[in-house]
C-alpha cells in the first residue's frame, strides 16, 4: 500500500480531562470526559471527535459510491452516534449511522450504506471490535 496521508496527535495533561492538539497545530483543543449537559463553549470529549471523524469518513464514501454510479446525493448527510460503554472488563465503543439520502430509493440507499460500511477506513478499522448499525433517516 502506498501511503496518502499521515497526522499527529499529542495528547497532555490528564489524558481525557487534558489537552490534544495536532502537530501541525490546525487541531488545539482542551479535553474533558463525556457528561450529560454539556453544551456549546464547553470542552469536547474524545468521543465527539471520533464521531465527528467517522460521519465525515463515512459520508465521502457514500458521495464517492454514488457519483460512481450516477446517483445525486448532493442534500445527503451522514451523522454516527458514538456510545462508551461500560461492563466488567472495562470500556467499549458502538456506533448507530445514520444515512439521510433524500430523493434516493430506500432499497438503493440502503445498499449504498452497505457498501460504504466495506468501503469507510474507519468502518474497516473498527469491524469486528465495535458494534455499528446502519440506518435510513
Amino acid at each position: 500500500m502506498t501511503v496518502v496521508y499521515t497526522t499527529t496527535a499529542v495528547s497532555t495533561g490528564n489524558g481525557r480531562n487534558g489537552h490534544a492538539r495536532t502537530t501541525d497545530g490546525v487541531l488545539d483543543l482542551d479535553l474533558t470526559s463525556p457528561r450529560p449537559g454539556a453544551g456549546p463553549g464547553d470542552p469536547t470529549n474524545p468521543e465527539q471527535l471520533f464521531a465527528a471523524g467517522y460521519s465525515a469518513c463515512f459520508h465521502s464514501a457514500v458521495k464517492n459510491l454514488a457519483k460512481a454510479a450516477g446517483l445525486d446525493v448532493a442534500d445527503s448527510s451522514v451523522s454516527v452516534e458514538i456510545g462508551l460503554l461500560k461492563n466488567d472488563s472495562g470500556f467499549n465503543l458502538q456506533a448507530a449511522i445514520t444515512g439521510d439520502l433524500p430523493g434516493i430509493d430506500r432499497d438503493v440507499a440502503t445498499e449504498l450504506l452497505e457498501s460504504a460500511h466495506q468501503r469507510c477506513p474507519y468502518s474497516k478499522a473498527i469491524r469486528g471490535n465495535v458494534d455499528v448499525s446502519l440506518k435510513l433517516a
